[in-house]
């Protein structure tokens, strides 16, 4: 699936990934009340409310980008119903052909690990059948448990020709409290750069780039520098872009000299942008024309600050 990303970021030229992590406040007046009139003000209304807002951004954008990255607790706080408007959202993505990163944070070990693998990359055997369950084409990892919560992950990667992205330097801003810290004169992140690395060796794409990548903030971008040189062979998510402060001149480090090694996310930045004073002209009712221009400038700054630097 890493050949995949890399053929879409490179047909696009956009190497960035949409953020499908709606909130009810993002979702327009309009939207909710049909939602609302077709499943009631319950959770199946909820539900229904951002499946419809997803599906329109989607629509809007799906030519510009090569991957979305939906957030899976933005759907679990509306319970199973939220949990089928994932899978709708999944889905539809996929009839689309856009690459999918199940945004989950999973870790644990042994076989909670490798149930968590088998359901977001995965399948599972239900008599004489083989069944997929969220069937996302990238996970993201938490990898405080080690290897033992890692391996897991791999191993239905292999099988399925999946990937995972593994948190190393997150662009919280406390994220340094455990990950900054120095052990043996290095901080940690570098160490779990350095697994990530060895890890990566397992699975390798055709582009060079391998199947188990890393999360690093653009919001850390002498960080990004450092870590782009630790894990030379793994791709990396970089969140942090728009809302949260980064800009495309934070960027250029995490890329190598043929601008590919990273892919960027923006969130609300793009999903919520009708309500940014800069798209507001666009106004509510067309939200997803917003979000289309907002990947468009996302786009151009990105590529101009490559420009700067003559990549």
């Amino acid at each position: 699936m890493i050949n995949k990303l890399i053929d879409k970021i490179q047909k696009t030229g956009a190497p960035i990934v949409v953020g499908l992590d709606p909130m009810m406040k993002f979702v327009p007046d309009h939207i909710k009340k049909l939602a609302f009139e077709s499943k009631g003000e319950n959770l199946e209304g909820a539900a229904e409310a951002i499946w419809l807002y997803n599906k329109q951004i989607i629509d809007k954008t799906y030519d510009l980008i090569p991957a979305v990255k939906p957030q899976i607790a933005m759907y679990e706080q509306f319970g199973i119903p939220g949990l089928i408007a994932f899978k709708k959202t999944v889905d539809y993505c996929k009839e689309k052909d856009l690459v999918v990163i199940g945004d989950i944070k999973r870790g644990d070990i042994g076989s909670t690990s490798a149930a968590y693998a088998t359901a977001h990359l995965g399948k599972v055997q239900v008599g004489d059948n083989l069944c997929a369950g969220f069937d996302e084409d990238f996970v993201t990892v938490n990898p405080y448990l080690g290897t033992d919560g890692v391996q897991p992950f791999i191993d239905v990667c292999k099988e399925e020709k999946k990937g995972i992205f593994i948190l190393v330097k997150t662009s919280n801003p406390s994220s340094g409290e455990f990950q900054d810290r120095l052990i043996d004169g290095k901080p940690l992140y570098e160490h779990v750069g350095e697994k990530v690395a060895a890890w990566g060796e397992q699975l390798m794409g055709d582009h060079g780039y391998s199947y188990v990548g890393a999360v690093v903030g653009a919001t850390y971008p002498e960080q990004g520098k450092v870590l782009r040189q630790v894990m030379p062979k793994s791709f990396i998510l970089v969140p942090g872009y728009g809302a949260q402060g980064a800009s495309g001149k934070d960027l250029i480090h995490f890329f190598d000299d043929n601008r590919l090694g990273a892919i960027v996310n923006s969130s609300r930045g793009i999903i919520a942008a009708y309500q940014n004073e800069k798209y507001s002209k666009f106004g509510a009712l067309n939200f997803a024309d917003a979000s289309r221009q907002a990947v468009i400038d996302m786009i151009t700054d990105i590529d101009q600050a490559f420009a700067s630097v003559g990549k």
